[in-house]
């Protein structure tokens, strides 16, 4: 008997049992027909399924630029609002309601050969400024050009200071919605001193000052008459001004600080 035992226990371990082999091949050939039973579209649901619960776990939840920026425990930044929308466009000047004067109208800017903004500036001018004349001047070069309403006799100031002295700055002064500078704001430079409220302008390239902004009158311009163009300047009345003297020669003179008003 002991000899029998030794025997079987002497048979290597690696081999395996007469039917163990059976249960697995059974096991593996019942789950294949469970598989073959079962619908195409449930097989490997669950896997995928739990693919899915498990990608949701690991994925981050976003969050917008606006969730980001506040603090935590903060409510969220409101909207800014909307912009007004844009004015409606502006119903066009020459469909003006002229009445019974639209034919005469037409007919005076055909016969003026004017657009319909030309004939409306040319009347205001006229009603406007009742009893001006437009004088046109510039510069020596031509590159600085302007126009002035102003009366067509000329009321002009002769001063003494120390610099209208030396460059002769005889000039008349008017109101400044009465200037229009025409072109040449580009080649206008400016020289100032002392209490640097006169803006004496001239052109850099040929020197000349055809108008300025004078220290009496700074809210007006100084236009020189001897700058402006032929044919618009009746009559000329020179007066003296002290500017030597320039704070007691304002405090006397009666009118001169009230020339650049309307």
């Amino acid at each position: 008997m002991r000899r029998a035992r030794s025997s079987a226990a002497a048979k290597p371990r690696g081999q395996k049992r007469p039917g163990a082999s059976a249960a697995p091949a059974a096991i593996a050939s019942a789950a294949a027909a469970s598989r073959a039973r079962r619908p195409a579209g449930q097989a490997g649901g669950g896997s995928r399924a739990a693919a899915r619960q498990s990608s949701a776990k690991r994925r981050p939840r976003q969050s917008s630029p606006r969730a980001q920026e506040a603090s935590p425990g903060e409510p969220p930044p409101e909207l800014a609002p909307l912009p007004p929308p844009p004015p409606p466009p502006a119903t066009p000047t020459s469909s003006a309601d002229l009445g019974e004067q639209r034919e005469r109208w037409e007919t005076f800017q055909k016969r003026q050969r004017l657009t319909f903004e030309g004939a409306a500036k040319l009347l205001l001018d006229t009603f406007e400024y009742q009893g001006l004349v437009k004088h046109t001047g510039g510069c020596h070069c031509g590159a600085v050009r302007f126009e002035v309403w102003a009366s067509a006799d000329l009321h002009i100031f002769d001063c003494n200071c120390s610099i209208c002295k030396k460059k002769q700055n005889r000039h008349f002064i008017v109101p400044a919605s009465r200037f229009k500078l025409l072109k040449g704001a580009e080649s206008i430079t400016t020289y100032t001193f002392n209490t640097h409220k006169a803006q004496h302008t001239f052109c850099k390239r040929c020197g000349v000052q055809s108008f300025y902004t004078p220290r009496s009158n700074p809210g007006g311009f100084g236009i020189a008459p001897h700058c402006l163009d032929e044919g618009t300047v009746r009559s000329v009345v020179i007066e003296e001004f002290n500017g030597s003297d320039w704070e007691k020669a304002m405090k006397e003179h009666k009118t001169i600080k009230n020339m650049s008003k309307e």
